[in-house]
């Protein structure tokens, strides 16, 4: 099983296994730069062996990487969109550069074009960003969103529709947020509702594009519409939707990472999860 959080870089990239070992974490997501400014620095060879060291002395666990929030690729505004495609091939470098195979990405917002418009011109932008990082390895896999205000991809048919335009599909997976698909209207607090939901999850998209969990509780009702996380157990999902989704077998090796709040002291990735761990005895 490969369970951990989203770990802050503070104090340089490897500083973040330092921080996942100290919660005991088996699964790690990071932002490989500053995600609310546009200026990338470069990363130095220096940086990259650092990280690789620091690595390999955690273990061979599973590392994802989420791009910057500004990144936009359903804009219709000329200067964003340059911006945000240029810095995506640039997330794309860096993830090939560090080894790490799965980029998290929001799939944009169509700002009021509508969702179809808005679903072509992502795919559009997104082929041109991976054409012009010229990478080669690096999977991106498009997270499921709550649907807040013109936000994409808070449907399976969306992000199908997203995959079946693109002409890089090999390049794109998904990863599943509890907490955005509850609020898009995904349940799966029972046995009944939870089967339901990855049977449509299977029929839209197919399990095998499933590569990563982000496991996170919601303070928000289902249906939502409102991207607001909550401690495991602490939300209106609860512990027995989280039991399911531990005790799930094909979902077993998929790596799970917590975005839930913490202070420094990491007490709060402690505590959720160790009650998910237990969950899934």
């Amino acid at each position: 099983m490969f369970l951990g959080a989203h770990m802050s870089i503070a104090g340089g990239l490897h500083m973040a296994f330092e921080r996942i070992m100290r919660v005991d974490g088996t699964a790690l997501q990071i932002f490989t730069r500053n995600q609310r400014q546009w200026k990338v620095p470069p990363l130095t060879e220096y940086d990259a062996e650092l990280f690789a060291t620091a690595w390999a002395q955690w273990g061979d666990y599973p590392v994802a990487a989420h791009d910057s929030y500004l990144i936009n690729l359903a804009s219709d505004q000329d200067d964003l969109l340059k911006r945000s495609t240029l810095a995506f091939a640039e997330e794309l470098r860096r993830i090939e550069t560090l080894a790490i195979p799965f980029l998290v990405t929001h799939p944009g917002s169509h700002l009021g074009a509508g969702v179809e418009a808005g679903i072509e011109r992502y795919a559009a932008n997104l082929d041109r960003a991976i054409e012009h990082s010229r990478t080669e390895r690096g999977l991106i896999l498009l997270e499921t969103t709550a649907g807040q205000g013109t936000n994409l991809g808070s449907t399976f048919e969306e992000l199908a529709a997203i995959i079946a335009a693109s002409a890089h599909p090999d390049r794109l997976g998904v990863c599943f947020d509890t907490c955005h698909a509850f609020a898009a209207g995904y349940d799966i607090r029972t046995p009944e509702t939870y089967a339901a939901t990855f049977a449509a999850f299977d029929r839209v998209l197919g399990l095998s594009r499933l590569k990563f969990f982000h496991v996170n509780d919601s303070k928000n009702e289902l249906g939502s519409h409102k991207d607001r996380h909550e401690h495991i157990g602490q939300g209106t999902i609860g512990v027995e939707g989280f039991r399911n989704l531990m005790r799930d077998p094909r979902f077993k090796d998929v790596p799970k990472t917590l975005e839930t709040p913490k202070k420094e002291d990491l007490q709060d990735d402690v505590r959720n999860l160790t009650l998910l761990r237990e969950l899934a005895k």
